[in-house]
């Protein structure tokens, strides 16, 4: 079990050396689009090749984990994220900037899912809450903690956080191929095996749902996140760095909490319960940000709401695993796919509605997720039988 936990372990460190890595290239962003004279829409397409890629390679690379093995899938992601950082960081065009965002997008896609349906590979029913925990951990923590080693790195130069990132990953791609191993093909407390194409699980009652949770979710979360520091901005008064700090702690306290009581949370109300909960408190916290006139009950909402995203997202992770049997691969590939369709539309949705009222996307955000809330109460708490 040690040696399982360790592969585990390194399988979830992957995933933090890319999200690391994708964050460590945030703050030079401004510069690189001043130095190339890029158009904002150049950059808003390069964001989006990133996320479309990912949106249509994930239910493929899902379905390639289960046929062929996580390891050589995860090792693949590795190399090709590797690749798509050096190449941004040598492109000196902006077509080779596109080549690298879409190849990173396809890197994700074949990272997330194997990687999350590798831990549910090596856990039972009581080890994967808290599993699940610590691979939201290092998502949320790669962003969290990138962009500040990113700004560190770019006083050596503008494109250094990107060598430093295709450094990181091609490490990750090193140590997959030679420790990493494949894990056994065992189902675990009555998971039931069954095969079935993409379109057999979409119309699984046991998942439509969860879909629909999670594509509302990830709308609802960059909905918020999008647009929230121009919001702060306009509508507050914040500057830059305080900005900065409020979005900075608030997800580094939200992260310590993920860590801390998630494990603890799933044994009190489960996996659905706590998905009920997490969408309340984001309904009524966004629109409290949207009514408010007090810079402190922003601090505090925009901490609850992380709070609630970051409980959220490993809540569903989990409730889909227990239920994925020997399909996890091809689960979490879904999984990865409805959430790349949110992260989609939820920017452009409120960059349209903000053009219309500075305060509509948060309206329209919180009626959304409240109406999933209310949706969540005739969600089943059903398991498989143990």
């Amino acid at each position: 079990m040690t040696n399982k936990k360790n592969m585990m372990y390194l399988a979830i460190s992957n995933l933090f050396l890319v999200f690391l890595g994708a964050g460590l290239v945030i703050p030079v962003m401004p510069m690189l689009k001043e130095d190339m004279h890029l158009s904002g829409s150049t950059m808003g397409l390069m964001i989006s090749v990133f996320a479309v890629l990912q949106l249509i390679v994930s239910p493929i690379a899902g379905s390639l984990s289960d046929k062929v093995g996580r390891k050589l899938i995860i090792a693949t992601g590795m190399l090709i994220f590797a690749v798509s950082e050096l190449i941004f960081g040598l492109g000196q065009v902006v077509s080779w900037l596109y080549i690298s965002r879409g190849l990173g997008g396809i890197a994700a896609a074949l990272i997330m899912p194997s990687v999350t349906a590798y831990v549910a590979d090596v856990t039972t029913f009581e080890e994967r809450p808290k599993a699940m925990g610590l691979v939201s951990a290092a998502i949320s923590g790669g962003f969290i903690i990138g962009p500040g080693v990113g700004g560190f790195l770019a006083h050596f130069g503008m494109r250094v956080p990107f060598f430093a990132a295709a450094i990181l990953s091609f490490i990750g791609f090193i140590m997959t191929m030679l420790i990493l191993k494949e894990p056994e093909k065992q189902l675990v407390h009555g998971q039931v095996a069954e095969k079935g194409s993409v379109m057999d699980i979409l119309k699984d009652p046991i998942f439509t749902f969860p879909f629909i949770v999670i594509l509302i979710s990830s709308f609802g979360l960059q909905s918020f996140e999008s647009i929230y520091s121009i919001m702060a901005t306009i509508n507050f008064n914040f500057s830059t760095s305080e900005i900065a700090a409020i979005i900075t702690v608030s997800g580094v306290l939200a992260l310590i909490c993920q860590v801390v009581f998630f494990d603890g949370i799933i044994k009190k109300i489960g996996e659905v319960g706590l998905i009920r909960v997490s969408f309340f408190a984001s309904a009524i916290f966004v629109g409290v940000i949207a009514f408010t006139d007090s810079k402190w009950v922003v601090v505090l909402s925009t901490f609850v709401v992380f709070l609630a995203f970051d409980l959220l997202r490993p809540g569903i992770t989990t409730y889909l695993s227990k239920h994925a049997g020997d399909r996890q691969g091809t689960v979490n590939g879904l999984n990865s796919t409805f959430t790349s369709f949110g992260n989609i539309l939820g920017p452009m949705a409120s960059g349209m509605l903000f053009d219309i009222n500075h305060f509509y996307p948060y309206y329209v955000s919180a009626i959304v997720l409240l109406i999933t809330s209310f949706l969540s109460l005739m969600w089943k708490k059903e398991l498989p039988q143990k």
